[in-house]
């Protein structure tokens, strides 16, 4: 698959004219560029179990802010949320977690072995 494109002012902000996996691993890069979205990631694996209960007790964020990012990170299939009773169980989707991770890997495994056609000058 050729990574190449024609990008000209037109298409600068059309993300439709470009390929659909690379529109998938935009989305995905969006979800992933807040640090409040990575430090929910992190403590959830760190914790390795389903928390219960208030996030926003161990991220330094308000109620209202982690729970945007939540339904961010929900609605983006890497974490999921089973409620329980009046409480709601968040867990890694592994699963989606892991087909992220490779298409990422993928990408830039493409873009680390590229051969280098120029020269960098330094002045």
């Amino acid at each position: 698959m050729s990574y190449v494109y024609d990008i000209n002012l037109n298409t600068m902000n059309k993300p439709e004219k470009f390929d659909e996996s690379l529109q998938e691993l935009a989305r995905f890069a969006k979800v992933i560029s807040h640090p409040a979205r990575l430090a929910i990631l992190k403590y959830l694996a760190e914790s390795k179990t389903c928390i219960s209960g208030d996030i926003s007790d161990y991220i330094p964020l308000s109620r209202t802010t982690v729970s945007q990012h939540l339904r961010e990170l929900r609605n983006s299939g890497l974490i999921q949320g089973d409620i329980d009773g009046t409480r709601i169980n968040y867990c890694l989707n592994n699963d989606v977690i892991e087909k992220k991770y490779k298409r990422f890997k993928k990408f830039f495994s493409v873009v680390r072995d590229a051969e280098i056609l120029c020269k960098t000058h330094i002045k």
